[in-house]
Parts: C-alpha cells; sequence; structure tokens
C-alpha cells in the first residue's frame, strides 16, 4: 500500500482525484504502477487501475495477468472491476470505500455476482489514511463557508 499511496500523492500533485494503485505478481514483486489520469489524458477509463492494467499487460505481453495482486487506495469502480476481471487478476487490496462508485462492497460487490472469474477482496488497508487523502483532495477543491464561487 505504500507504494499505492506514492502514486496518489502523484496524481494529487497533478490536480487529479488522488488515486492509486500497483500491481505486484504472486512473489510480490511490482509489475505495473500508476495513478489517476483521466483529466490530463482526457481519457474517460484512464483510472488508477486501468493504466496499471495497460502496463502491465504490454510488460508480460499478455492481456491476462493470473496470479497478481492489485493494491489500489480507493476500492474500484464497476468499469475497473470488469478490467480487472478480464484480466484474471487473483485480488484487490483496497484502502477505502468509494460509496458513490465502488464496485467491490459499497454500491455493490462484483466479487460475488456470477461471472466467469472470481477475484479475491481484502479491503481496508491504511483505510483510514486513503481516505484522508480523498477527503483532503475534496476539501481543498470545495468554497470555504461564504465564499462566493
Amino acid at each position: 500500500m505504500d507504494l499505492a499511496l506514492i502514486q496518489a500523492r502523484r496524481a494529487e500533485g497533478v490536480a487529479e482525484v488522488p488515486v492509486g494503485a500497483v500491481l505486484v505478481d504472486e512473489g510480490g514483486s511490482v509489475v505495473a504502477s500508476g495513478f489517476n489520469q483521466p483529466v490530463s489524458s482526457m481519457d474517460p477509463t484512464a483510472h488508477a487501475e486501468i493504466v496499471v492494467l495497460r502496463e502491465a499487460a504490454r510488460k508480460v505481453a499478455n492481456y491476462r495477468l493470473p496470479g497478481t495482486t492489485m493494491v489500489v487506495t480507493v476500492e474500484p469502480c464497476l468499469m475497473c472491476a470488469g478490467a480487472l476481471v478480464n484480466a484474471r487478476v487473483a485480488r484487490v487490496v483496497y484502502g477505502t470505500r468509494e460509496p458513490k462508485w465502488g464496485a467491490f462492497g459499497s454500491l455493490l460487490s462484483a466479487d460475488r455476482l456470477a461471472l466467469n472469474h472470481k477475484i479475491e477482496v481484502v479491503e481496508g488497508i491504511r483505510g483510514e489514511e486513503c481516505a484522508a487523502l480523498m477527503r483532503g483532495f475534496f476539501r481543498s477543491r470545495r468554497p470555504k463557508a461564504g465564499e462566493v464561487t
């Protein structure tokens, strides 16, 4: 989660929603890492998880990533959940829930759907730290009481 948090802070540094992700292989070696980039790349699919899956697939020259673990600071959305299933990622470890978009426990539980691939899910790893990063990011962008926007 340390590396995912570093990536999330990189996203925040370029005014992206601070979500970071890292994909590790069965031995714990980093295959790929990345952060949210939809605004800067003008690509609505450039969520941290998608960025990482694309890089990892290029590195291993395969669109299937069996046995890997995606570590991400925030619960993946439905789009990312679908990509993780299609890539055959074995496990998702995330920090904090995403109540509006989360697809691994909040809005729905993709890991419990009748899909052809099941993903093991671990949540709450350094959850408060991940949540605080998100809260701080959005708080800094909201007008203060009495301000006119």
